[in-house]
């Protein structure tokens, strides 16, 4: 009997139909080097969208003109609700990873949807809600870390209203074909403060607020994030890496 037999110190390896360990081996296209100094700090191979320098990658969302959010010395920048709509990347995107870390604000007199509501949008249409979770009630599908309306994150690692947080977005974006039929959905994986809060969940469609998912066809499409009510949330470190 033709027996391989391992140890913890050694492999040996008896020829199974004539084969040898050579014949497994991958040895090309060797992969790109990527270098990152810390694992929130964008790799070598990242797209900046925001460096706490100024928003020239971003657009007001319901105009061409500049956003007119307020840069702060601290190299983040804080949403003004000035009926922009929000800001999005004046680049489109298709399959990312998404680099993002936001604070709410240390305002607590509101409640529910009302307290430091925001959100990062991929493609301008599939939403990862950005709230004050943190002892707050609302509807589950709907607090901070939610695929908006469609998924609960598996836990709610909120922060205290006033710290920094983060999210690491996996976008896998859907596909259409050319009489307009999605043919691939789209997956979202996300980490909320390093925690895994959705682990390859299938996005059923544009994330609305009423009614149900839509699936319209597109392309690839900006990241924009939500100036929506009613204290503010600031943004920082903002980078983004193709995957496609």
């Amino acid at each position: 009997m033709k027996i391989c037999i391992t140890t913890f110190f050694t492999i040996f390896f008896l020829s199974c139909n004539g084969q040898t360990a050579k014949d497994t081996e991958i040895w090309e296209p060797i992969p790109i080097e990527a270098y990152s100094i810390s694992d929130s700090a964008p790799p070598d191979d990242a797209i900046v969208l925001f460096d706490g320098e100024d928003l020239s990658k971003w657009n007001a969302k319901w105009s061409d003109k500049e956003s007119g959010w307020q840069i702060n010395k601290d190299g983040s920048v804080t949403v003004v609700f000035d009926g922009s709509g929000g800001i999005e990347t004046k680049e489109n995107f298709g399959s990312v990873q998404l680099h993002v870390e936001w604070k709410t604000s240390e305002d607590i007199s509101h409640k529910n949807q009302s307290r430091s509501n925001s959100g990062v949008f991929l493609q301008g249409r599939y939403e990862i809600q950005i709230l004050d979770s943190y002892k707050s009630p609302t509807y589950v599908n709907g607090q901070a870390g939610s695929v908006y309306k469609q998924y609960i994150p598996l836990v709610n690692a909120s922060r205290k209203p006033g710290e920094w947080q983060s999210y690491d977005i996996i976008f896998d974006a859907p596909k259409f074909d050319s009489d307009g039929n999605k043919i691939k959905s789209g997956y979202f994986t996300v980490f909320h403060n390093g925690i895994l809060i959705h682990n390859h969940v299938e996005i059923l469609g544009t994330t609305e607020n009423v009614g149900p998912p839509k699936n319209i066809a597109h392309g690839d499409g900006p990241i924009s994030l939500q100036n929506h009510c009613c204290s503010q949330v600031s943004f920082r470190n903002i980078w983004v890496r193709n995957l496609q």
